[in-house]
């Protein structure tokens, strides 16, 4: 298996924010990705790849131009404002049904927003750019060999739409790797929330099977979307399927929900897999709420591994916060692929 990682993610640095005077505590922050790397190298999983730059035209196959444009800019628009602090929040939501897209900066700071805990850096742009050139390399990869490529992506992707970020993500990595690969590709999302933003990519495309297990969105972010009765629309229509599991899910019942996804996936028979990797699912993670254990976990990738075996997969890193133990629940699961590929 080969490792498609960058330092530049270091760019969007979490780490050192501040939010009305105070710091502010951000948990997808740049640790995360350095401690997946660090155990995937100390237990050999494969290569550690440099992404090659694709430019923007993969990123605007799946993106919004106004949108793109505005995670370019927004930054720079900021600090000109008077009394701009070091991150750029968005400090209202609009509505979706809003009749116009405004012209200035003011505007536009909440415009494409659907939260208002995603910090804009000034080194968020190219840190969300690399991250998607992560997720293309690894397609390349997958591509080339026919056999596992991981992206190890940060900034995460899933909950970014065709014209909204948040929830930690600005530009849709799994979205962009699946749209490039221009084949008929099967997308699971195993992240303990909902991939709200590839499933509004995808919801009218019948080339693309979007499934996702994630927490109930009646209890849990972010809510608007995630039911099981949403199954696509248009030439779309069944072609997105959800498993909202309750809070508190450990590891048989996941496993047995698992399996009826990776049927759908198997009927589907897609010329790629790609694989939304949250390692927020397991117990103790704050950002999550199921108790799924390492062993689970572990089991969660022979699963899935079992059938891309067959399939060429492409894995792209989405959540996971609890620090302690990030680094082994990712080989935990990320080993099963290793195996695959020998």
């Amino acid at each position: 298996m080969r490792i498609v990682y960058t330092d530049k993610h270091k760019l969007h640095a979490t780490d050192r924010v501040e939010r009305g005077g105070q710091p502010y505590v951000v948990e997808e922050a740049p640790a995360r990705a350095e401690i997946i790397l660090q155990a995937a190298q100390a237990s050999r999983l494969g290569a550690v790849i440099t992404p090659v730059d694709h430019g923007l035209d993969p990123i605007l196959a799946v993106h919004d131009a106004g949108f793109v444009d505005y995670l370019c800019s927004a930054y720079a628009g900021y600090v000109t404002q008077p009394g701009r602090a070091d991150a750029l929040f968005a400090d209202y939501y609009p509505p979706r049904r809003a009749r116009r897209r405004p012209a200035g900066f003011p505007g536009l700071r909440s415009y494409y927003a659907f939260g208002n805990d995603d910090p804009i850096l000034a080194g968020t742009w190219d840190a969300a750019y690399w991250s998607a050139q992560c997720a293309l390399t690894a397609a390349d990869l997958v591509r080339a060999y026919r056999e596992t490529a991981y992206a190890l992506c940060r900034p995460p992707g899933h909950h970014a739409g065709v014209d909204f970020y948040g929830g930690y993500c600005y530009l849709n990595n799994a979205a962009i790797a699946a749209r490039y690969l221009q084949a008929r590709v099967a997308i699971l999302d195993i992240d303990y929330h909902h991939g709200n933003g590839t499933q509004e990519i995808f919801y009218s495309d019948p080339a693309m099977l979007t499934c996702s297990l994630h927490a109930d969105p009646d209890e849990e972010y972010p809510y608007y979307w995630g039911g099981a009765d949403e199954l696509g629309t248009e030439a779309g229509e069944g072609f997105n399927r959800n498993w909202p599991l309750p809070l508190g899910t450990g590891d048989a019942a996941y496993l047995e929900t698992l399996d009826e996804a990776l049927a759908v996936v198997r009927d589907f028979g897609p010329e790629y897999f790609v694989i939304s990797a949250g390692f927020d699912i397991v117990a103790g993670d704050p950002g999550g709420g199921f108790k799924v254990t390492t062993a689970g976990l572990a089991e969660i990738g022979r699963r899935i591994a079992g059938l891309a075996g067959h399939v060429p997969t492409l894995i792209v890193q989405e959540g996971g916060y609890l620090l302690d133990e990030l680094g082994t629940n990712a080989v935990a699961f990320l080993s099963a692929f290793v195996r695959q590929d020998v």
